[in-house]
């Protein structure tokens, strides 16, 4: 069983709290990787919000050619960040030659356009980037956005943070929001894209357990959306589907419940919106999931969320302080990073229902 954690805090916090997090429920590690998504940057990147961040690993050669590809196109970098690296003897990483954190300004001629323009423009992006830096896997890259960082490696969690000086906090390298997970889905080949989070246009999406319905998701995300591609997981399909409804068809964070474990026909005929669910199950029956699983979640406005199965069949729970909340697959993760909470707001989530953390870390259940 996978082991996922997320941190949202109203201060910048340092990756080595989202590493004690998952250090607890060592038990699930299997030294297939660590991976985590940071999102609302503090600080090297704090004064950059506002424009786009590269996250890669590659080689010499891939460097060159990403860098290349991105001045053609008219980015300009503006900054860059290089992560110390300890390289000891007997750790066990299977580290890249080069980790690339670099942020650009947008091309001259995109300065001024539109918001959903520029977003295009970053996914077109890094599409370009990964098919080109495929070939000999010359690289892989994450994430192309804005106040977002993306770090994944194959290997044991604990000597990745030590590989990259993870374990001793600093003030250049935090976040406001962090989800990670220790455990890549291993129903399929360990390689750096199939770690979970996933992320694609600002959102990001983690899990612990299986989908099922794998198959039947993947076929008919392929031709929703070009950004839909590589299904090194079965995970992936719940950031599509995600992705899908809330930004391409604008509907609310709370209906992704219902595409995604809809209610019964009978519980739908009984709903004052029964049209708009018996809708979702007619249109979208091909991205309802089965299995068991919980889903992490992050949003573009940095909304923390989660939910679960229809039958609840992995954990996940809660904890939370004055200035911060802690999303973990088991408790005694929350009790290393918030050993002094009233544990009694504990919040363990109905398998009916999202729960989503606000900027103002308010506490937000909806029910389906």
């Amino acid at each position: 069983m996978c082991r996922i954690g997320a941190i949202k805090s109203l201060d910048y916090v340092h990756p080595s709290q989202a590493l004690l997090l998952m250090q607890s429920q060592q038990k699930g590690h299997d030294n297939s990787g660590f991976a985590m998504v940071m999102h609302d940057l503090g600080g090297v990147f704090e004064s950059y919000k506002h424009l786009p961040t590269l996250s890669m690993a590659c080689t010499d050669e891939g460097v060159k050619l990403a860098e290349d590809m991105l001045h053609a196109a008219g980015f300009q970098r503006v900054m860059q960040w290089v992560p110390e690296t300890s390289n000891l003897p007997g750790l066990d990483i299977n580290a890249m030659p080069n980790y690339v954190f670099e942020t650009f300004d947008y091309p001259k001629h995109f300065k001024k356009a539109e918001q959903r323009e520029k977003e295009d423009l970053l996914l077109d992006m890094r599409l370009k980037l990964r098919k080109a830096l495929e070939k000999d896997e010359m690289g892989f890259v994450y994430s192309f956005w804005p106040d977002v960082v993306t770090l994944k490696e194959i290997g044991d969690p604990k000597d990745i943070g030590t590989y990259f000086n993870l374990w001793e906090a600093d003030s250049k390298f935090t976040a406001k929001v962090i989800t990670a997970q220790c455990r890549q889905n291993t129903n399929y080949d360990i390689v750096r894209y199939a770690a979970h989070p996933f992320f694609l246009q600002g959102y990001t999406a983690l899990a612990n357990g299986e989908n099922t319905f794998y198959q039947k998701n993947l076929e008919f995300q392929r031709k929703l959306h070009r950004g839909y591609i590589g299904f090194e997981s079965d995970s992936q399909c719940f950031l599509y589907t995600l992705h899908y409804v809330h930004r391409e068809l604008g509907w609310p964070l709370s209906y992704f419940k219902h595409v995604i474990t809809p209610l019964t026909f009978d519980d739908i005929e009984r709903r004052d919106d029964r049209q708009q669910l018996l809708a979702i199950r007619q249109s979208l029956a091909h991205l309802e999931i089965n299995g068991p699983n919980t889903i992490i979640g992050v949003m573009p406005d940095n909304t923390l969320f989660t939910c679960c199965d229809a039958k609840k069949l992995r954990p996940v729970v809660i904890g939370r302080s004055e200035r911060m909340v802690v999303f973990s697959s088991e408790v005694c993760g929350i009790n290393e990073v918030l050993p002094d909470r009233d544990w009694e707001t504990d919040i363990y989530p109905h398998e009916r229902e999202i729960v989503a953390i606000d900027e103002n870390l308010e506490v937000q259940r909806w029910r389906q």
